[in-house]
């Protein structure tokens, strides 16, 4: 199975997340925005990671910590899962020869959230602001 989040993500990196699903996912993530903003904030406030990403899916993933199941929070319809840039390359998600890439194209963490979107045949890395306080 980690397998296919590797063929998936290596496959999507070419694609962009059409606009009914990003306004689906940006609806459901507003739901537990503050929620995920604390749990970034602990990673690295806590030396675990400058690079937190959390998984989003709508099925059960093996990456990372379940934070969020479905319907847990405000009726949010997707699997929020808390991991670090780190865990992904070591299961071949961001490949050895793309952790600069990765770095210097990821944002702010006090201003964006990091998603690895998986649904269905579709896996990508997404960042999405914040909610302004």
């Amino acid at each position: 199975m980690l397998e296919d989040y590797q063929a998936i993500s290596n496959a999507a990196n070419s694609h962009d997340l059409d606009g009914k699903r990003l306004g689906i996912i940006s609806a459901d993530f507003a739901l537990v925005a503050d929620f995920l903003k604390e749990a970034s904030y602990q990673i690295r406030t806590r030396g675990f990671s400058k690079y937190p990403i959390f998984g989003v899916s709508q099925n059960p993933v093996q990456i990372g910590e379940r934070l969020i199941g479905m319907m847990e929070m405000n009726d949010n319809q997707w699997n929020y899962h808390a991991s670090v840039m780190e865990e992904y390359i070591a299961r071949g998600i961001i490949d050895n020869e793309n952790v600069e890439v990765f770095k210097s194209s990821y944002k702010d963490p006090d201003e964006f959230c990091c998603l690895f979107v998986l649904d269905r045949d579709f896996a990508s890395f997404v960042y999405i602001p914040f909610p302004e306080d």
